[in-house]
């Protein structure tokens, strides 16, 4: 996309793909404002600040600064930590307080990295936001809707954590790196001469430092361990022993369960009302059928009459066909849909998000909540 030096918001983590999606943009014209995020203080997420290499942490912000020097554009730095907190960390907690497992990021990218920062780049006088993702977005003339759709780098391709970006979002995204692969993109910045050319990955949820999910439910709640302690662990309806608590668990999950059987067992149920796990065989693992809330279509405004797409229960996820029908709502956050897979899936997960494509087409996704086996 060429430009007669429209304005745009470019989001910078101080890593190398955000970093390269700036120096392009430059070189194709734009002017920039490059805004790095604060969503967090260390004192109230607890951890550790060493080796601390998220999207937030101090260094990020520090290497954001040196590239935005570089390329002579402005750079601020903007406190989110109030509604960070409110939105994402709160919503985290309770999503595990309720026996199920989150995805942080998925509305992350949504209420604050797209949302809170398009309302803060529209005060500046911004077109355009961009991110450094692998990822593309495309308009439908005939439909008038905007979609995301898979990257070059399919290794690398981030559409699945952005299905839950609103067509008003989408209409004012720019992604640089949606035709690159990661090599291509390092291979830029050693051109450009970049501070982060070299620099590694971050993986870990960004106020989760140290990656220890039970430490910080802990930090968070000083009485959840006493409150949790000896709940009971059941198989074939029967009570076998004791677990540390039901948040320190997720679906699938094989090692420290805490009973010492034959054969292996895994955790396939999480009951929180009771503070009871339920564990079983592998095969008890699997299912065909899930309903999910919170609905998000992008390509297509509703999936009433149901269409075979392919679908994935992570972001790992290998897809698989499943006819996915919309039962109830629309899609645009409050629609409820149901998903059935032609072949049975393993440890689907309440809390983590379903994700549809249409070919490499971004159809839409939702907030797994129950589970048919």
């Amino acid at each position: 996309m060429q430009s007669s030096k429209k304005k745009i918001i470019i989001g910078m983590s101080g890593g190398v793909d955000s970093s390269v999606a700036a120096g392009l943009l430059i070189e194709q014209g734009f002017e920039l404002i490059g805004i790095t995020i604060k969503t967090y203080n260390y004192d109230d997420v607890g951890g550790t600040t060493e080796g601390d290499k998220s999207c937030c942490s101090l260094e990020g912000i520090n290497d954001a600064r040196i590239i935005a020097n570089q390329f002579n554009f402005p750079h601020y730095v903007l406190d989110f930590t109030e509604v960070f907190g409110k939105n994402i960390i709160d919503n985290f907690i309770d999503e595990y307080m309720h026996g199920r497992t989150p995805n942080p990021c998925v509305v992350c990218n949504r209420k604050i990295k797209w949302e809170e920062l398009i309302k803060k780049g529209m005060q500046l006088g911004a077109d355009f936001i961009s991110m450094g993702h692998y990822a593309k977005v495309n308009f439908d003339n005939s439909s008038g809707r905007y979609f995301i759709s898979k990257g070059k780098d399919l290794n690398k391709d981030q559409s699945y954590m952005l299905w839950n970006l609103s067509q008003s979002s989408l209409s004012k995204t720019i992604f640089p790196l949606g035709d690159l692969t990661k090599d291509e993109t390092r291979k830029i910045a050693e051109r450009m001469n970049l501070k982060t050319a070299h620099k590694g990955e971050s993986f870990e949820i960004c106020f989760i430092t140290d990656n220890n999910y039970e430490r910080f439910l802990k930090h968070k709640n000083p009485d959840l361990e006493k409150k949790v302690a000896h709940g009971k662990t059941e198989m074939n309806g029967r009570i076998i022993g004791e677990h540390s608590g039901f948040p320190f668990y997720t679906i699938g999950q094989r090692k420290g369960i805490g009973v010492a059987l034959p054969k292996p067992v895994y955790v396939t149920e999480i009951n929180y009302k009771e503070n009871k796990i339920v564990i079983g065989k592998e095969e008890d693992l699997l299912a065909t059928t899930l309903f999910a809330s919170q609905l998000n279509l992008q390509k297509y405004d509703s999936l009433k009459d149901g269409k075979f797409l392919d679908t994935k229960i992570r972001y790992k996820d290998l897809a698989a066909t499943a006819l996915v029908t919309q039962i109830d709502g629309t899609g645009d956050g409050n629609g409820k849909i149901k998903i059935e897979f032609k072949t049975p899936k393993r440890s689907i997960t309440p809390g983590q998000s379903v994700v549809f494509y249409e070919g490499d087409d971004l159809v839409g996704g939702a907030i797994i909540d129950e589970i048919l086996k």
